[in-house]
């Protein structure tokens, strides 16, 4: 719900609460949960209303919602049920212990069974705990209090706890200024109206005779701003005078939203078919008819009171909505502007576009007039990728492109564009045609789609989200607005300029999506995504070429254009009324061709114009500084800050462009840049890249669509396809070589203490969620935590090899060990899952599962008694009552705790399942057997959608344990097998990568994990060996030798599970089968392991010794 909807929810509840509907004000409070009256609450505990302050709770929480939420109602009940001990009615006593209480048993049994034992006590205070309860009434207070620290700690009540301050009777005021409104768009208004009803528009009759000169038909400047407005009271008609002070005539609907001109009715916009969901509730956003749409649309507005209607039409009322105001900004100093030359880069060729990554701040886009894109990594002044134009299909208009190159004229790069999440880059040309690439890693772009966009140039291009799926929005010399899908199918076309549309801006406010589009007549328009046609119709400054941008934040909006005869206009909007709000100063000179701008941390604009650099504060129209970045600029330089705003780059006049940087700009190139060479070996022959002709490579079977949103080709050990190279010896890469830790001293390392000196081996390994502690399963079925404290040391009272942490033990000395009676432990198989807040932890050893309080280590139920046993665990992202449980059998039970019931019973695999991983995105299970299949189940009906049998290596069988992972992105999933690490597109259900060890790390793997933010993959050997590989391309950048963190003359020691931290993507941690606990990290000197290979990556590593062509993998 938006926000302006809520706030009507509180006007009404202000308006139930003023007209007296008690019941009426609490039922909305309940329904719409929005504010929880604590008078209310108070008065119903006090009274001993149970119900209703049950059914009161029940809008804002449930009993199972959190640990806050559960004790709230534990000690509701707990009261309720007491006093009906208190009033010695055992058979209402047993009523509330089966129905109420019983939930709370699964959680804490003991605790149940010492609430039932007070069924057999005469007078329940005769127990300990309770001796010193008191009468109801004092016992009623005594438990409220306690229950309403528990609501103020609950995040569920964050911001509910009060009501907003409002002016009495806030409603009746807006509906009189409505209607005051209304009344001043009279054709024939009456100085005292008689209004009887708010279900229509209210309209003054046409007086008989002649038309008596009204004192509305005043001048609007002559209009004072009414200082209040009379309540509304009965409807009754308006006061003497109200009329005249809300007066103003019907021009002013000619500012900023036209949406109900005739020009609109004229501007349609052609909806073409596409699989996009339509809203449910689509209706008419004009108050004229609407013509349902042939095809779905992606966004629905619903009416003209919508959201971005309000903000978008003139505001006549005086208290009508605008834009939140924006937020405070830190107080700046010219350190903050990036005014010195960093970097002078050659591109070979005029720079037409440049784009920073939306996340990597030093990774540079730029786009040429001669059609070709580079990707640039500035920290180490190297072209990453670059890519000529080509036509990728030659049935998109090879006729206009030969035509083209008949006339010699030159195919140019008009705009480059990331998608929001960096996965996406969008090339628009000279001619008609768009690009889009997948980009999956530095040295990874591939081509994805193209598309036949417009007839003529492609002028703009940029991303857009309507719906939450990823759009591409391009404009081009035919006037047209057009919307299309990643995959290049189109779903949008809007008519409605004159001329050819030279910019656009996709935006959104909350949840409403629309474009503003400007052309070279000058003419601005927004569009919604819908087939009604333009809401605005106006004249930018210049009344010629112009764009727009949104400051960061999206609170403000800027234009910059330049006129016919080269007057540059840089301008804030006052979005709620179409006007501009201030002109900013500093030009002089009249230049030929298009000035650009850019926007940074929402308070600094630039402006490319003479030669130089000029920048503006947001809030002052003067020029604040400029600088001719050392000279060599042209007239009209084009321009594009990173997102931190500490990075700006400028194209100069030598086809090249410069690099200016603030202090802290400088300062993350040179750590960057430092990072990268520190890690360089000496350079390797090239010819080792070479495939060995005749040389035995493992086949394996993988596919991918481009429409699949993972994108990457078919890789095995992480080398491509061959590919052409980019033939420019004069900006050739530096070479890379791989990271290889081999003595103590090159990484940070420290061994988690033992009191009791355990010898059984780690099994299991686990971080707790917090990133404060780790949990280790032995063969033995007894887990073992580790926390780490705040301390000077540690300030973050996070897991460190600075510090040691404290192995925690409660003081009963109770152990966490599983129920292993009649148990063979060398054939069984331990299981563990962590809840989400680290207070409990299930686990398995070959007995039933249980269920222990991380705190205490007591055990608080058991379920799942064997056969079959549990073999592997793992809770439901949405619903920690349900668990889905992996059995030796190779059934896969989903059950609910709460209830104590097996759900379901999902069958698809031979052996003993070995994993699962839940993808809430694609509602999606993936479980992973003995049988080295994987299969894949909808967790909406736990049906099978398919299952996929890993691809073993020559001579290898089809067995042994095989674990699974979803990646941060919830589409792709790491599959580990001793033999091999495999990605697959759970969306495809196909294997798009593989690696099989070979070389230095030739030994079978034990363990991988993914690290938290899923960029690189720790993967530990038998032999001792653990490789860090990139887990875009599955290409090795580091190898720690066993000699760098085992001691010496050890040789039986072997790392058996990686465990990876949930916040610090660099640090993991490893059990090894002697029952140590190790814990690693990069030195604070290099701060990561290695540098992300690229695709032309030349060394003898197990990650590029083997090569394949495209027709290999596909067999």
């Amino acid at each position: 719900m938006s926000s302006l909807s809520r706030e009507l929810v509180f006007l009404i509840l202000q308006f139930l609460e003023e007209e007296k509907f008690k019941e009426s004000v609490h039922r909305l409070e309940k329904e719409s949960g929005f504010f929880f009256n604590t008078k209310y609450f108070d008065e119903k505990v006090l009274a001993g209303e149970w119900d209703e302050v049950e059914k009161y709770l029940s809008g804002f929480t449930k009993v199972d919602d959190n640990r806050y939420s559960m004790k709230i109602f534990f000690e509701i009940r707990k009261q309720k049920y007491l006093e009906a001990l208190d009033r010695q009615d055992k058979a209402k006593a047993v009523e509330i212990l089966v129905q109420d209480l019983r939930v709370f048993s699964t959680f804490n049994e003991d605790l149940y069974k010492e609430i039932t034992q007070l069924l057999t006590l005469q007078n329940f205070r005769e127990n300990d705990q309770l001796s010193k309860y008191g009468d109801t009434k004092t016992a009623r207070t005594v438990m409220l209090a306690e229950v309403k620290k528990l609501i103020e700690a609950n995040p569920l009540f964050r911001d509910k706890l009060t009501f907003p301050t409002l002016r009495s009777s806030r409603l009746r005021t807006l509906i009189n200024q409505s209607l005051n409104w209304q009344h001043q768009l009279c054709k024939n208004p009456r100085p005292n109206p008689d209004i009887r009803t708010l279900f229509i528009d209210h309209t003054c009759a046409v007086p008989n005779g002649p038309l008596a000169p009204s004192s509305v038909n005043q001048p609007v400047t002559t209009l004072t701003k009414p200082t209040a407005f009379p309540s509304l009271g009965a409807h009754g008609p308006f006061p003497p005078g109200a009329a005249v002070a809300a007066a103003a005539n019907a021009g002013a609907l000619a500012n900023w939203m036209a949406a109900a001109s005739g020009a609109s009715a004229v501007q349609a916009a052609v909806v073409t078919p596409a699989p996009m969901p339509l809203h449910q509730n689509q209706v008419a956003i004009l108050k004229r008819p609407r013509t349902p749409p042939a095809t779905p649309a992606i966004v629905d507005y619903q009416n003209p009171d919508h959201e971005l209607m309000k903000r978008l039409r003139p505001s006549p009322s005086v208290e009508e909505v605008t834009y939140p105001a924006p937020r405070p900004q830190a107080p700046w100093s010219p350190e903050d502007l990036p005014l010195k030359v960093a970097l002078a880069l050659h591109q070979g060729s005029t720079v037409t576009s440049m784009e920073f990554h939306p996340m990597h701040n030093t990774l540079l886009l730029v786009g040429s007039a001669t059609g070709e894109i580079t990707l640039w990594e500035l920290a180490v002044r190297e072209k990453l990728v670059s890519r000529p134009f080509k036509v990728w299909d030659m049935t998109n208009g090879s006729v206009q492109i030969q035509a083209l190159a008949a006339n010699e004229t030159p195919i140019s790069v008009t705009r480059v564009a990331w998608s929001p999440d960096g996965n996406f880059i969008g090339v628009a040309y000279s001619i008609h045609l768009v690009h889009l690439y997948a980009f999956s890693g530095p040295n990874d772009l591939r081509q994805h789609a193209e598309i036949d966009a417009h007839v003529g140039a492609v002028n703009d291009l940029a991303f857009a989200i309507p719906n939450r799926q990823l759009c591409v929005v391009t404009c081009g010399d035919d006037k047209l607005i057009k919307v299309w899908d990643v995959q290049g199918r189109k779903h949008f076309t809007f008519e409605g300029h004159e001329s050819p549309v030279y910019s656009i801006c996709p935006h959104h406010k909350e949840n409403i999506q629309f474009i503003f589009s400007t052309a070279i007549d000058g003419k601005i328009k927004a569009w919604l995504y819908d087939n009604i046609g333009s809401r605005v119709d106006y004249d930018a400054p210049g009344k010629w070429c112009t764009t727009m941008l949104y400051s960061a934040d999206g609170s403000r909006l800027f234009s910059c254009g330049t006129s016919k005869d080269g007057d540059f206009f840089l301008v804030e909007w006052n979005e709620s009324e179409g006007s501009i709000k201030r002109t900013y100063l500093g030009f002089h000179k009249k230049l030929a061709g298009v000035v650009q701008f850019d926007t940074s941390k929402n308070h600094f604009l630039a402006v490319g114009e003479d030669g130089q650099i000029k920048f503006w504060d947001m809030d002052n129209i003067n020029v604040l500084t400029s600088t001719d970045a050392e000279g060599g600029l042209p007239a009209l330089p084009r321009l594009r800050f990173n997102r931190e705003g500490n990075l700006l780059a400028v194209s100069t006049a030598d086809n090249g462009f410069k690099i200016l940087a603030n202090t802290a700009g400088f300062r993350s190139l040179r750590a960057m840049e430092a990072s990268a060479f520190e890690t360089k070996r000496n350079p390797v022959d090239s010819s080792l890249n070479k495939p060995v002709p005749g040389a035995p490579v493992a086949s394996v079977s993988c596919k991918i669509e481009r429409g699949s949103p993972v994108r990457p080709s078919p890789i095995l050990n992480g080398v491509d396809p061959p590919k052409p190279t980019i033939d420019d010896s004069t900006d050739k890469p530096r070479p890379w070589q791989l990271a290889e830790i081999l003595d103590p001293a090159q990484c940070r390392k420290a061994t988690l203490p033992d009191t009791a000196g355990s010898s059984i081996k780690v099994v299991r390994l686990l971080y707790t969620n917090s990133g404060a502690g780790i949990l280790a399963l032995g063969s033995n079925g007894i887990q073992r935590l580790w926390k780490w404290v705040r301390s000077e040391q540690n300030p973050s009272g996070k897991a460190t090899t600075a510090v040691l942490p404290q192995q925690w033990q409660p003081n009963s000395g109770l152990l966490m060990a599983n129920d292993v009676s009649g148990v063979n432990l060398e054939e069984s198989n331990p299981c563990i899952a962590l809840s989400k807040n680290d207070s409990y932890v299930m686990s398995a050893a070959g007995g039933k599962v249980s269920l222990f309080n991380m705190m205490t280590f007591k055990v608080m139920t058991t379920f799942m008694q064997p056969p079959p046993a549990s073999t592997f665990l793992a809770f439901h992202p949405q619903d920690n009552n349900i668990i889905a449980i992996g059995m030796e059998d190779s059934t896969i039970h989903i059950y609910n705790v709460r209830v104590d019931e097996v759900k379901s019973k999902l069958k698809g695999h031979q052996k003993r399942i070995t994993g699962l991983a839940f993808s809430p995105k694609l509602s999606m299970l993936v479980s992973s057997g003995a049988d080295a299949q994987i299969c894949f189940w909808s967790i909406d009906t736990w049906e099978k959608r398919k299952s996929v049998a890993l691809q073993m290596p020559a001579g290898k069988a089809a067995n042994g344990d095989t674990r699974v992972q979803f990646h941060v992105d919830q589409i792709r999933i790491l599959a580990v097998h001793e033999t091999q690490l495999a990605i697959f597109d759970a969306s495809k259900i196909e294997c798009i990568r593989q690696w099989i060890p070979q070389d230095s790390l030739s030994a079978p793997i034990t363990s991988a994990v993914y690290a938290c933010n899923s960029q690189l993959i720790y993967t530990t050997f038998r032999d001792g060996n653990i490789g860090v590989f990139d887990a875009d391309t599955l290409r090795l950048r580091c190898r720690i030798s066993p000699s760098a963190y085992l001691p010496q003359g050890n040789q039986g020691l072997s790392p058996l599970v990686v465990a990876a931290h949930p916040q610090e993507p660099n640090q993991f941690a490893v059990g090894l089968n002697d029952g140590s606990v190790k814990v690693i990290e990069p030195t604070e000197a290099e701060g990561k392991w290695g540098l992300v290979p690229p695709s032309e990556a030349v060394n003898t590593s197990p990650s590029t010794t083997s090569n394949q062509t495209q027709e290999q993998l596909q067999r």
